[in-house]
């Protein structure tokens, strides 16, 4: 096998993060098997691998039977020959000869690079596993090493690792150009640390890829458990959390020490708790709800900042909440584009039709749910697209 064959196989090691002992190994068992190929007849330990990974030179020995004369096969040595390698030998010994890895062939030298390749890549996969496995479902900081301006995917770096940041899993906020709607991505520059959320690890048995995310829910979960000692510790539970990713979320806590607020907790002093965490996700709206064991109570909390007057809970199974807010508190509650109250619904896990105190004259009263808010009031509607006073009691 040529030098040059060989540095491509050590390049290769290099770009998998293949300690050179262990690509040395690899390559020893590959030309083992190339070599057992090219003499078939040969016995599993009459040949051997010997490699110098200093002077990137191997040797492969094989042991052939010591004869008079001219050798008839290639498993036998003329006895003049086999005096070189061992000066003791006698006529019918076998003796360790020096084979040209040349006289293999390209299949068989074809064979040896796609038996390397294969072993690679189970390595490369388990140290992938080895590496991220235990960071599933946890915040890793990586540093951004290419953004694609026409795909908008980021290239971002860990631990030697590229991962790829779709444009899908990259915070926004939206503003109107021209009369539409349209998304702004947070401005991330090459060279720049941000941290993501591993959200999997999919295609595991093959070639595994880490999926990571800015917009998941468990990326502002974990956030709190960063900058919150007490949640680490066990003192504040973490119950629920709803998010509209780069606009609001909301989260549940309660606390298992009567002396220790959980809200206030999460806040912090001169809401420096929370201002970490909204730094982090570029302002989006943090709601810190107190969590209830009784659903109704939790229901009208999560509606927080409206003002509810009550909430029950329907008997019908269908984990449906009736809500009745006072008239000027509907758009409150109802939110910009119902994102209040999808949000409410998220965290409790109920469907929340919403009422106010007064119908108006209209035989269709306003009706919000979970998973559509199909039909608002005019007024209620203009008020709570047109923003309302959302912003009210946000974080």
């Amino acid at each position: 096998m040529n030098e040059g064959f060989f540095e491509a196989l050590a390049a290769l090691g290099s770009e998998n993060s293949v300690e050179q002992a262990l690509l040395v190994e690899k390559i020893e068992t590959a030309m083992l098997k190339a070599a057992q190929k090219a003499y078939p007849y040969a016995e599993d330990d009459d040949i051997r691998v010997e490699i110098d990974p200093a002077a990137h030179r191997f040797d492969i020995f094989m042991k052939k039977s010591v004869v008079e004369g001219e050798p008839k096969t290639d498993y036998e040595v003329s006895y003049a020959q086999a005096k070189l390698y061992d000066p003791d030998c006698e006529l019918g010994d076998l003796v360790e000869c020096k084979l040209d890895p040349v006289r293999f062939g390209r299949s068989i030298a074809q064979f040896a690079k796609q038996s390397i390749r294969g072993d690679l890549r189970a390595i490369n996969r388990q140290q992938m596993m080895e590496k991220f496995e235990s960071k599933e479902r946890e915040i890793i900081t990586v540093k951004v090493t290419q953004v694609d301006p026409l795909r908008g995917t980021v290239t971002v770096e860990y631990d030697h690792t590229e991962l790829y940041l779709s444009r899908n899993e990259q915070l926004f906020t939206e503003t109107i150009v021209d009369g539409k709607p349209v998304r702004v991505y947070e401005p991330l520059k090459e060279g720049q640390l941000i941290k993501v959320f591993v959200t999997t690890i999919a295609n595991r048995e093959k070639k595994p890829i880490v999926r990571i995310s800015r917009v998941d829910r468990g990326f502002v979960e974990k956030l709190f458990e960063m900058n919150i000692p007490e949640i680490q510790e066990g003192i504040v539970t973490i119950h629920a959390v709803s998010r509209e990713a780069g606009f609001r979320s909301k989260i549940a806590v309660s606390s298992n020490d009567p002396n220790v607020d959980a809200v206030g907790t999460c806040i912090g002093p001169h809401s420096a708790r929370i201002n970490a965490v909204m730094n982090e996700l570029h302002g989006e709206k943090i709601d810190i709800i107190p969590y209830s064991e009784d659903p109704e109570e939790f229901i009208i909390r999560a509606l927080a900042p409206a003002t509810v007057l009550s909430a029950t809970i329907e008997d019908d199974g269908s984990r449906t909440a009736k809500v009745i807010v006072p008239n000027d508190q509907l758009s409150l509650a109802i939110g910009n584009k119902g994102q209040n109250a999808k949000l409410a619904a998220k965290l409790t896990g109920y469907k929340i039709d919403i009422k106010p105190e007064f119908p108006a004259p209209e035989p269709d009263s306003d009706h919000v749910d979970a998973e559509g808010y199909e039909i608002l009031e005019d007024a209620a509607e203009l008020d709570s697209l047109d923003g309302g006073s959302d912003e009210a009691g946000a974080v």
